[in-house]
């Protein structure tokens, strides 16, 4: 099996393309491959503990937990987008990681595929 390196470049509002994101990591974890997943920008905010599920709202956070219990895949926030957000490393949420963006591209230069997902 391979390993894909997503990086996620979208905001929180408005956009479906962290779901996509985490859904498209899902379904390569469940065929056996790993998965890089890099969050940046407003996509940082994934990375909050304490995150609350609401009806009808995306919610991602229990997805999450299941990804890192499976050992094949890791999430890291861009520190940076995190700190400028207002919130500090003891805020991420277990399983979570933060690093700059030299991280993602050795993720990148590591990897069988790379895709990047977002940017508006």
């Amino acid at each position: 099996m391979g390993k894909l390196t997503i990086g996620s470049f979208s905001s929180l509002v408005g956009s479906m393309s962290l779901d996509f994101a985490v859904k498209l990591s899902k379904a390569a974890v469940e065929k056996g491959h790993s998965v890089d997943l890099w969050v940046s920008g407003n996509a940082t905010m994934l990375s909050k503990k304490g995150q609350r599920a609401f009806k009808d709202y995306s919610a991602l956070a229990k997805t999450l937990e299941e990804l890192f219990a499976t050992d094949k895949f890791r999430a890291t926030a861009c520190e940076a987008c995190a700190e400028a957000r207002g919130y500090q490393k003891d805020d991420t949420m277990a399983g979570f990681k933060r690093h700059s963006m030299d991280w993602y591209l050795a993720s990148c230069f590591s990897a069988d595929k790379v895709l990047h997902i977002g940017g508006d």
